[in-house]
């Protein structure tokens, strides 16, 4: 049952990496050749780039996968908040892969967001991102917590 969880995880892991590609090489062909690529804490552009910046977030997607994957394959390379013991191995490492896996996740619906955001705002200034940064950050930090707390009760 673990092994079919973590495969159903993975796939769509791997599903969300190829629509954030998709979604890049889409708007690509009708970006202007400046686009913005950084944002003030107002949501205002502050910083301006070539329309191939909007190809840094796959990428960075795509490293994070495979570095993700690894760590997850190899969970005796991950770190860890406790002492791993004899007792606590199998609730650790259950807890560290399925906490990757989540994470990589978040991290990619930010990247989506990020970049819906900066392309609609290509066209107009006045649009405003679908999930505001805070509730991304707020997502992040609310799921380390929520793991914190499953790795204190199980260690």
């Amino acid at each position: 049952m673990e092994n079919a969880f973590f495969i159903i995880f993975d796939v769509f892991n791997f599903g969300l990496l190829v629509f954030l590609w998709w979604f890049t090489i889409k708007h690509y062909k009708i970006l202007p050749q400046t686009i913005p690529v950084h944002f003030d804490f107002d949501g205002k552009a502050d910083g301006f780039g070539s329309r191939k910046y909007s190809f840094l977030m796959p990428v960075l997607a795509a490293v994070f996968y495979v570095f993700f994957a690894f760590i997850v394959r190899e969970s005796e390379s991950a770190n860890y908040p406790v002492k791993i013991t004899e007792e606590n191995r199998d609730a650790q490492f259950l807890i560290m892969k399925i906490f990757i896996r989540w994470l990589y996740i978040l991290i990619v619906l930010i990247f989506l967001n990020t970049l819906d955001y900066m392309f609609r705002y290509t066209f107009d200034e006045h649009v405003k991102p679908k999930v505001p940064l805070a509730m991304s950050i707020l997502a992040v930090i609310g799921s380390l917590v929520i793991s914190f707390i499953f790795i204190g009760i199980f260690k």
